[in-house]
């Protein structure tokens, strides 16, 4: 689960980690009224969107007076932003974080997030920070620092220290370091966070260093022991479709093909994407209904499948082991008899009550097409979608 950047630094205030003077605006009043709250002459105002790279398409302006920050929050609320990592259709700005606006001496990167490969949690840090960290770390990675972290003994602090003089602090700024990096730890093992980055952390013309920016990621499947971060979730910066599978317990994700498949196991749903891929197609989505599915939970999986309207075809891979195959087939039916499926729909079943299944889709004069193994259903699938 994602938050916002104003939520994350909420958080890095409660672990101690020093962040600009800023505060969240719904609606360019607000904005301006806050602006005044600060008592500063320059602001930073930033749209609030789960999504990097604002930076680089006007999602963050400095503003010299009031009437710009009127002017640029008028122009951001409301608006739907696009970066290199939203997609096409973008994110809606439904909120501008107003900062105080910091001149900066030198910008660097710091980032934790847990390396699976060596089992550590790790510290990422460069000299290198700001917009352009990810062409840094294709052309040239030397210039990231990489730093794990036991854990039976935790973060230390000759750890901290070796990050600091790798960006060149002294002083003070060694112990403010060192801070930071202690509550970025502590945060990410208390809320089970998958990755916590600050880019950039900026030394200040004083000296001070700043978390000008914070994003941070947590561990879906720990979520529900922290309450107050999932109250903190903003359904709005989601897909709709995937916010509508969550209810039904059904993993989805909306994809750009047009053959939609309705798997369940998350490992066979990456083989059938996969083998439509190697038969020309192009899947519309991954969608596990999950090893324990019922005939409801079937109707919804195909309701969902059949609301992107680019869908022209829909492949149906399930491997009965704890879920049945006629269980499955009762769904197909009901849900094509209830919200009247025109595309055509490939069905391969094979496990526990597979001939039961295959029975009951068998004659039903519907637009189904049962396939004897899945070579054969992803074949019949590309075929089917190209010939509409």
């Amino acid at each position: 689960m994602n938050i916002h950047e104003y939520q994350a630094k909420q958080l890095f205030k409660q672990y101690k980690i020093a962040i600009p003077n800023g505060k969240i605006a719904i609606t360019p009043k607000e904005a301006v009224e806050v602006a005044r709250e600060m008592g500063c002459d320059e602001w930073v105002v930033k749209a609030q969107v789960h999504a990097g790279g604002r930076g680089k398409v006007g999602g963050v302006k400095v503003a010299k007076n009031i009437n710009e920050v009127e002017s640029i929050s008028s122009n951001l609320l409301g608006q739907r932003i696009v970066t290199i990592q939203t997609g096409n259709n973008g994110l809606p700005i439904n909120s501008v974080l107003i900062e105080r606006l910091h001149p900066i001496k030198r910008e660097f990167y710091l980032s934790i997030l847990l390396d699976r490969n060596i089992e550590r949690v790790i510290f990422m840090a460069s000299v290198a920070g700001g917009m352009d960290i990810e062409d840094v770390a294709h052309k040239t990675p030397e210039l990231i620092m990489t730093l794990a972290v036991h854990p039976s003994v935790g973060l230390q602090g000759y750890q901290c220290r070796k990050v600091a003089y790798n960006l060149g602090l002294h002083g003070p700024q060694i112990k403010a370091l060192t801070q930071i990096m202690q509550g970025m730890y502590t945060l990410f093992i208390e809320n089970d966070a998958t990755q916590i980055e600050i880019n950039p952390l900026i030394e200040t013309e004083s000296g001070e260093l700043l978390a000008l920016d914070a994003k941070i990621n947590f561990d879906d499947n720990a979520i529900a022991l922290h309450p107050e971060i999932l109250a903190m979730k903003d359904p709005s910066q989601e897909d709709d479709k995937e916010n509508y599978a969550q209810k039904y317990g059904l993993n989805y994700i909306t994809l750009e093909g047009n053959i939609g498949c309705m798997v369940n196991g998350a490992g066979l749903a990456m083989a059938t994407m996969d083998i439509i891929k190697l038969k020309g197609g192009k899947p519309a989505n991954f969608l596990d209904v999950g090893g324990g599915t019922n005939v409801e939970k079937v109707c919804e999986a195909f309701k969902l499948i059949l609301s992107d309207e680019s869908v022209k075809a829909v492949l149906v891979n399930i491997f009965g082991g704890i879920v049945q195959c006629d269980v499955i087939a009762a769904g197909i039916l009901q849900a094509i008899e209830q919200i009247h499926v025109s595309v055509p729909v490939v069905v391969r079943l094979e496990g526990t009550n597979v001939e039961e299944g295959r029975a009951l889709l068998t004659n039903t004069g519907l637009n189904i097409y049962p396939a004897e193994d899945l070579n054969h259903a992803a074949e019949q699938a590309v075929a089917l979608a190209e010939a509409i």
